[in-house]
């Protein structure tokens, strides 16, 4: 039993291996793309919503306002800020006509700090295309003629993609890369992006391209006003509504430096995996002990046979376990290669999922318990905006 084990892991992790390869292949690299503009140029309007982003707002601004696409607006809201966001993007919309700040009404109840700003946003904004993007981003300035030429030449309703997430401390150089392998080993992304289901699209908030239209069509952020993820709920909102959305990879484009130190990173990943069980309660009561299984036992039990007392155990299913660490850490490598992170860091997989998975258990049992999670300082609630 113990070795039909050993032989069902290894063929699955395989299995994950050639989803990875083909995700990695069907994944677009959006750069400087040569793809042919509508004419006439159609304005692009990129909404920030800010929260007490004084330390980041100057450089994502000025990475914006040197984009090489003519005909674009950028308004930024003020989230009820308690620094001097507001002050410092006042300042800049001074000297650049393009920049707009918005101040941001009280949050009703009902609604969730980021859908509401956005909300807002979306409801001055001018443009026939809306970029949603956070105030940490950074932008090559190819980003918005690249991405209006992919976006309207595959004729998509929303465009979102996986930016870079530089990692520079060593917490984020362990950490951080597995954001990438969690969503290139269990999403078949080379199939999703032409399905017609529902949950087939996948959209990350850094970066939501939308058509204007069709962005009020499917309801906007008030259809997921009390989600979490509002990212994800619009992406499936999208396909819900019969449109077309696309995933892309965005390293060369966007990077986000979302998580300072460990607690932003304690934080961030108890809220995602929080609020994941908005999509389906089941995800993480499969994904946790699927983890276990597959990312961290074939490390532990490597080490437990190279201790001498279990030098004879068996040299067949010592082959199947190492087989299996070869295979996760040469999936760590290709996607770390992929996306610029450190492949020495690929070593560290155990530890990374380990912290993953103490953050999903934490975040799992906060939400069975009725517990609130906190993110930018407000106090989230169970589908029910804040309290």
């Amino acid at each position: 039993m113990w070795y039909l084990y050993q032989v069902i892991i290894t063929f699955c992790l395989a299995i994950f291996m050639v989803n990875i390869i083909l995700n990695l292949r069907a994944l677009h690299r959006l750069g400087d793309e040569k793809g042919k503009l509508p004419e006439p140029l159609p304005l692009i309007s990129i909404l920030i919503p800010a929260r007490n982003e004084e330390s980041n707002i100057v450089t994502c601004l000025d990475s914006l306002r040197r984009q090489d696409y003519p005909n674009y607006e950028i308004l930024v809201l003020d989230d009820n800020s308690s620094d001097n966001t507001a002050a410092v993007v006042e300042e800049i919309a001074a000297a650049d006509p393009r920049v707009r700040l918005l101040r941001g009404k009280p949050l009703p109840r009902g609604w969730t700090g980021k859908s509401f700003a956005c909300h807002q946003l979306a409801a001055e904004a001018r443009g026939s295309w809306l970029l949603f993007t956070d105030a940490d981003t950074i932008h090559a300035p190819a980003m918005l003629r690249s991405a209006l030429a992919y976006a309207s030449s595959n004729r998509l309703t929303l465009l979102s993609g996986i930016p870079l997430w530089p990692a520079v401390s060593f917490s984020q150089r362990v950490v951080i890369p597995i954001m990438y392998f969690i969503l290139l080993i269990w999403l078949p992304l080379w199939w999703l992006q032409g399905s017609s289901k529902a949950n087939g699209g996948i959209a990350i908030g850094q970066f939501l391209f939308f058509s204007a239209s069709d962005y009020r069509e499917i309801g906007g952020h008030e259809a997921v006003k009390s989600r979490i993820l509002e990212d994800v709920w619009l992406g499936i909102e999208t396909v819900r509504h019969g449109k077309r959305q696309g995933v892309v990879d965005l390293s060369q484009i966007v990077s986000s430096r979302m998580y300072e130190g460990v607690g932003d990173l304690w934080e961030g990943f108890s809220r995602w995996t929080y609020a994941v069980t908005d999509i389906s309660p089941w995800i993480l009561g499969v994904m946790m002990p699927a983890a276990i299984a597959f990312f961290i036992a074939p490390f532990i039990l490597v080490a437990w046979h190279l201790l001498p007392m279990f030098a004879g155990f068996g040299w067949l299913l010592f082959l199947f376990i190492v087989t299996q660490v070869a295979l996760l850490l040469l999936m760590r490598v290709l996607i770390d290669r992929r996306f610029h992170q450190s492949w020495l860091y690929s070593l560290s997989h155990p530890v990374s999922i380990s912290f993953l998975l103490a953050c999903s258990i934490h975040g799992f049992v906060k939400r069975l318990g009725g517990g609130d999670v906190y993110w930018k300082q407000r106090d989230y609630t169970p589908g029910a905006g804040i309290e």
